[in-house]
Protein backbone atom coordinates (compact mmCIF):
# COMPACT_ATOMS: atom_id res chain seq x y z
CA UNK A 1 0.00 0.00 0.00
CA UNK A 2 1.44 3.34 -1.06
CA UNK A 3 1.08 6.46 1.01
CA UNK A 4 -1.34 9.08 -0.30
CA UNK A 5 0.48 12.28 -1.19
CA UNK A 6 -0.70 15.20 0.91
CA UNK A 7 -0.97 18.54 -0.83
CA UNK A 8 0.47 21.35 1.23
CA UNK A 9 -1.40 24.62 1.16
CA UNK A 10 0.19 27.34 -0.88
CA UNK A 11 2.06 29.86 1.15
CA UNK A 12 0.41 33.26 1.13
CA UNK A 13 2.72 36.11 0.30
CA UNK A 14 0.92 38.95 2.06
CA UNK A 15 2.15 42.35 1.02
CA UNK A 16 0.58 45.77 0.91
CA UNK A 17 1.93 46.60 -2.54
CA UNK A 18 -1.37 45.66 -4.17
CA UNK A 19 -3.17 48.23 -2.01
CA UNK A 20 -0.96 51.23 -2.87
CA UNK A 21 -3.17 52.43 -5.77
CA UNK A 22 -6.21 52.24 -3.51
CA UNK A 23 -4.47 54.23 -0.78
CA UNK A 24 -3.31 56.84 -3.30
CA UNK A 25 -6.85 57.14 -4.66
CA UNK A 26 -8.25 57.48 -1.12
CA UNK A 27 -5.70 60.21 -0.33
CA UNK A 28 -6.63 62.09 -3.52
CA UNK A 29 -10.36 61.86 -2.73
CA UNK A 30 -9.93 63.08 0.85
CA UNK A 31 -7.59 65.85 -0.27
CA UNK A 32 -9.90 67.01 -3.05
CA UNK A 33 -12.93 67.01 -0.75
CA UNK A 34 -11.00 69.01 1.84
CA UNK A 35 -9.82 71.56 -0.74
CA UNK A 36 -13.34 72.00 -2.12
CA UNK A 37 -14.76 72.55 1.38
CA UNK A 38 -12.07 75.09 2.26
CA UNK A 39 -12.60 76.98 -1.02
CA UNK A 40 -16.38 77.01 -0.49
CA UNK A 41 -15.91 78.32 3.05
CA UNK A 42 -13.52 81.05 1.95
CA UNK A 43 -15.54 82.24 -1.06
CA UNK A 44 -18.97 81.98 0.57
CA UNK A 45 -20.34 85.25 1.91
CA UNK A 46 -21.55 84.54 5.41
CA UNK A 47 -24.27 87.11 5.92
CA UNK A 48 -27.00 85.98 8.29
CA UNK A 49 -30.34 87.16 6.97
CA UNK A 50 -33.77 86.39 8.44
CA UNK A 51 -34.59 84.23 5.42
CA UNK A 52 -31.39 82.18 5.86
CA UNK A 53 -32.13 81.73 9.56
CA UNK A 54 -35.65 80.36 8.95
CA UNK A 55 -36.05 76.59 9.36
CA UNK A 56 -36.46 74.65 6.11
CA UNK A 57 -39.66 72.61 6.05
CA UNK A 58 -39.75 70.49 2.90
CA UNK A 59 -39.95 73.43 0.53
CA UNK A 60 -42.83 75.11 2.36
CA UNK A 61 -42.57 78.30 4.39
CA UNK A 62 -43.06 77.45 8.08
CA UNK A 63 -45.54 80.25 8.60
CA UNK A 64 -48.99 79.86 10.07
CA UNK A 65 -50.78 77.09 11.89
CA UNK A 66 -49.21 73.63 11.79
CA UNK A 67 -52.65 72.00 11.78
CA UNK A 68 -53.59 73.22 8.34
CA UNK A 69 -54.46 71.07 5.36
CA UNK A 70 -51.55 69.15 3.94
CA UNK A 71 -51.27 67.88 0.40
CA UNK A 72 -50.77 64.11 0.40
CA UNK A 73 -49.73 63.80 -3.26
CA UNK A 74 -46.07 63.85 -2.22
CA UNK A 75 -46.65 60.79 -0.06
CA UNK A 76 -48.62 59.00 -2.76
CA UNK A 77 -45.84 59.48 -5.29
CA UNK A 78 -43.27 58.30 -2.73
CA UNK A 79 -45.28 55.17 -1.96
CA UNK A 80 -45.71 54.42 -5.67
CA UNK A 81 -41.99 54.86 -6.17
CA UNK A 82 -41.32 52.33 -3.41
CA UNK A 83 -43.83 49.88 -4.88
CA UNK A 84 -42.25 49.95 -8.32
CA UNK A 85 -38.76 49.91 -6.83
CA UNK A 86 -39.61 46.73 -4.91
CA UNK A 87 -40.98 45.33 -8.16
CA UNK A 88 -37.55 45.72 -9.70
CA UNK A 89 -35.97 44.08 -6.67
CA UNK A 90 -38.09 41.01 -7.36
CA UNK A 91 -37.57 41.05 -11.13
CA UNK A 92 -33.76 41.08 -11.24
CA UNK A 93 -33.23 37.79 -9.33
CA UNK A 94 -36.06 36.19 -11.30
CA UNK A 95 -34.51 37.23 -14.60
CA UNK A 96 -31.06 36.01 -13.60
CA UNK A 97 -32.32 32.71 -12.17
CA UNK A 98 -34.56 31.83 -15.11
CA UNK A 99 -33.34 33.74 -18.16
CA UNK A 100 -29.59 34.10 -17.69
CA UNK A 101 -26.83 32.40 -19.68
CA UNK A 102 -26.84 29.44 -17.30
CA UNK A 103 -30.32 29.40 -15.76
CA UNK A 104 -30.49 28.05 -12.23
CA UNK A 105 -34.16 27.13 -12.51
CA UNK A 106 -35.08 24.87 -15.42
CA UNK A 107 -37.94 22.65 -16.49
CA UNK A 108 -41.53 22.81 -15.28
CA UNK A 109 -40.63 24.99 -12.30
CA UNK A 110 -39.39 27.63 -14.70
CA UNK A 111 -42.82 27.77 -16.35
CA UNK A 112 -44.62 28.01 -13.00
CA UNK A 113 -42.35 30.83 -11.87
CA UNK A 114 -42.90 32.63 -15.19
CA UNK A 115 -46.68 32.60 -14.70
CA UNK A 116 -46.31 33.70 -11.09
CA UNK A 117 -44.22 36.64 -12.26
CA UNK A 118 -46.88 37.54 -14.83
CA UNK A 119 -49.53 37.56 -12.06
CA UNK A 120 -47.23 39.77 -9.96
CA UNK A 121 -46.70 42.19 -12.85
CA UNK A 122 -50.43 42.19 -13.59
CA UNK A 123 -51.16 43.15 -9.99
CA UNK A 124 -48.69 46.00 -10.20
CA UNK A 125 -50.14 47.11 -13.52
CA UNK A 126 -53.59 47.15 -11.92
CA UNK A 127 -52.25 49.27 -9.02
CA UNK A 128 -50.67 51.65 -11.51
CA UNK A 129 -53.94 51.94 -13.46
CA UNK A 130 -55.90 52.68 -10.26
CA UNK A 131 -53.36 55.34 -9.26
CA UNK A 132 -53.57 56.85 -12.75
CA UNK A 133 -57.38 56.89 -12.60
CA UNK A 134 -57.34 58.54 -9.16
CA UNK A 135 -55.12 61.32 -10.57
CA UNK A 136 -52.07 60.63 -8.41
CA UNK A 137 -49.69 61.45 -11.26
CA UNK A 138 -51.22 64.86 -11.99
CA UNK A 139 -49.69 67.96 -10.44
CA UNK A 140 -52.31 70.68 -10.31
Amino acid sequence: MQPVPVKMPLECDFSLEAYYPLLIFLAIVIGLASVIMVIAHVLNPSRATPVKQMPYESGMDPIGDARGKFDVRFYLVAILFLVFDVELLFMYPWAVATQGETPVIVGALRTVIFWEMLVFLGTLLLAWAVAWRKGVFQWR
